[in-house]
């Protein structure tokens, strides 16, 4: 497990009320969302990504791809300085435990994208890992991969 502690960028986070919602703002995407327990967890990954020296541009939030004719969305992928996919991450909510389910969803998105580097997070566990396709070796991580050089 990776400690990171999420919660340093709290007072980094734009939340307002409107109405009864409260909302919270995207950086990546622009906008503000609907405040749910995931997108919170999604969005300190995202600013943690920034400080740890990701740059901002190469940062994807919840797009679609399709996996056997299945329609999904990733959370989050970074991608590489030649925009390939480079860090895969799924985010749950601080209530749903990591579980082996958490593992094999992100390994599905992963069929099609192949990033090099998972990362999964309920805010409180996190887990990453670096994958070689070629020789189908996994390895755990104890921190969350850095940027790659250039």
């Amino acid at each position: 497990m990776i400690d990171i502690n999420l919660h340093h960028y709290k007072d980094q986070l734009k939340i307002k009320k409107e109405g009864k919602r409260t909302l919270i703002f995207d950086i990546i995407r622009k906008k503000y969302l609907i405040l749910q327990p995931e997108e919170m967890v999604r969005q300190l990954l995202v600013l943690h990504l920034i400080d740890i020296g990701y740059p901002k541009e190469k940062i994807q939030v919840e797009k679609g791809l399709d996996i056997n004719g299945l329609k999904r969305r990733f959370d989050i992928v970074v991608y590489d300085r030649h925009f390939f996919p480079y860090l895969l991450i799924e985010c749950k909510s601080h209530t749903v435990p990591i579980s082996q389910d958490t593992f094999d969803q992100i390994a599905n998105y992963n069929i099609e994208l192949r990033a090099p580097y998972l990362l999964v997070s309920n805010g409180v566990q996190t887990y990453s890992c670096a994958l070689d396709f070629d020789t189908k070796h996994i390895k755990h991580l104890s921190n969350v991969p850095k940027p790659e050089e250039n």
